[in-house]
């Protein structure tokens, strides 16, 4: 579906937890640095926005890739857009009076509906390159800092209810498969 206005892309189906092996596998460096990741990245931003998310890694969309992309606010409500390939996330320590870490609800394409609380890190940096491959970074703060930590555990095969107690987990995935059991493709 090509969606008209902010995003030229294709928009593609979301892979939903458990249905695809590469939600659940460290995703693959990008080593081609051509059209074809140009084409990938316009989608995924469609995608993103079609499925109404803040942030979407390539294996969201059944693509083995380390790429992803963010459109989200950051702690000043200011917004942070835009791609990093083969990221590398730090957690930074705090500037002046943050918290170092903030404790909020956090939801995922992957596992459509529910959302828990999860506890990241308040101030994020991911280091990578761009389309050339040339070096790039996003340094963000609050919920864009929670997304560029989100994004990098997708890329690393780490979807967010993984993280949580397994109690909660399985409630979660339950409750995002809904009455028939399954969850959406």
């Amino acid at each position: 579906m090509r969606l008209p206005g902010r995003y030229d892309g294709v928009a593609r189906p979301i892979v939903t937890y458990g249905s695809n092996p590469v939600l659940h596998r460290p995703c693959a460096p990008v080593t081609e640095f051509d059209r074809e990741l140009r084409h990938l990245l316009l989608d995924m931003f469609a995608s993103m926005s079609a499925a109404d998310g803040v942030g979407l890694a390539a294996n969201q969309i059944g693509v083995d890739a380390r790429v992803f992309v963010i459109d989200c606010p950051d702690a000043d409500g200011e917004d942070v857009v835009g791609y990093v390939v083969n990221p590398v996330l730090t957690v930074l320590e705090p500037v002046g009076d943050e918290p170092a870490v903030e404790v909020t609800e956090e939801g995922c394409l992957s596992v459509p509906g529910p959302y828990a609380e999860l506890e990241r890190a308040f101030r994020a940096r991911v280091d990578g390159v761009d389309l050339q491959g040339e070096p790039t970074a996003i340094e963000a703060t609050g919920m864009a800092a929670r997304c560029l930590q989100h994004e990098v555990d997708h890329l690393d095969g780490t979807v967010y209810v993984d993280r949580l107690p397994a109690e909660l987990r399985e409630r979660l995935l339950a409750e995002a498969a809904g009455p028939e059991g399954d969850l959406p493709a």
